[in-house]
């Protein structure tokens, strides 16, 4: 698109003049000492061009955006048998709320809640050890970016699982109820490393090109996951993707996302562009304040929203 360039670095320029950045997620020790001074944007359109602008190039913790890797390395792996142990409705609840296990028998709402997570790290490590598994996820993610530079940080992943008791909690409710067949450490660790992924902005647009190409890999040709599936997965981000905001992202940006409390959140404007951005500043929804803000402004600027013909 012409002048997507200049509106990615005018974009960015805004984002570094503004004064409310949000809060940084504190509760993970390893994530209270980034820096809220910070962000990237990069968006890859169809065509293979990258726009990037402020700190892009800088790594960080993916957190939850990889819940996104993580549901699709399991469909592909286990098919629609995974949706008999996760839902696929909206919570209007927490991320991390345990509520709702309850009254639904230990199936989680659906796949970007934590629960929801834990279960789908469950199915992956069906027939492989907790470390088998995240080197599939980390290889998975690799080929998807097309980079063997993205890596799990190894601090991070520790760090959530010397304070993740809420996430051990909602493991042990679902095996409670059945709803795993792992170990709760095993799943659990899975589910922290995954988190743990580091990554830039330019790395993670390139990573979700293939929920822009229908579910085909653009620097392979070969496909990822089936159109179906995929169209699927975008649409779980669009209604799941920012847990109780989510809503209020649909409403305000019309772009299916996934965020993270590290800050990132990647979006899929299908056949047209994928687009990661990062600030670590969070509003009181636990998402990225500037990164939620700058999207609205690109939908804006470019027309690009699934709700616009």
């Amino acid at each position: 698109m012409r002048g997507l360039g200049g509106i990615v670095g005018a974009i960015a320029a805004e984002m570094a003049a503004e004064r409310d950045r949000g809060r940084v997620a504190d509760y993970i020790p390893a994530l209270a000492r980034v820096s809220p001074n910070q962000f990237g944007m990069a968006v890859v359109t169809a065509d293979g061009s990258m726009h990037a602008a402020g700190d892009a190039e800088t790594s960080f913790s993916i957190q939850s955006v990889s819940k996104v890797f993580a549901l699709t390395l399991a469909l592909d792996r286990i098919g629609e048998a995974l949706w008999q142990r996760v839902g696929r409705e909206p919570s209007g609840s927490a991320f991390n709320s345990i509520v709702q296990l309850e009254s639904e028998r230990g199936i989680p709402r659906n796949p970007f809640i934590n629960a929801g997570a834990i279960a789908v790290s469950d199915a992956l490590l069906a027939g492989h050890d907790a470390r088998e598994t995240i080197g599939d996820i980390l290889r998975f993610v690799r080929v998807l970016a097309e980079d063997d530079r993205v890596e799990i940080d190894s601090e991070v992943a520790h760090s959530e699982a010397g304070t993740g008791f809420r996430n051990f909690a909602l493991a042990n409710y679902m095996k409670a109820f059945g709803n795993l067949d792992n170990a709760v450490e095993d799943a659990c660790k899975v589910y922290f490393h995954q988190c743990a992924l580091t990554m830039s902005c330019c790395q993670l647009a390139r990573a979700g090109r293939y929920l822009m190409m229908h579910g085909i890999h653009p620097g392979t040709g070969q496909p990822v996951i089936s159109p179906e599936r995929a169209r699927r997965i975008n649409a779980l981000m669009l209604t799941c993707g920012h847990y109780d905001g989510s809503g209020e992202f649909a409403f305000r940006v019309g772009i299916p996302g996934k965020s993270g409390v590290g800050g990132g959140i990647l979006a899929i404007v299908p056949g047209k562009a994928s687009i990661a951005v990062w600030s670590p500043g969070l509003n009181e929804r636990g998402n990225s304040k500037l990164g939620s803000l700058a999207l609205e402004r690109l939908a804006e600027r470019t027309g690009w929203s699934v709700f616009t013909a």
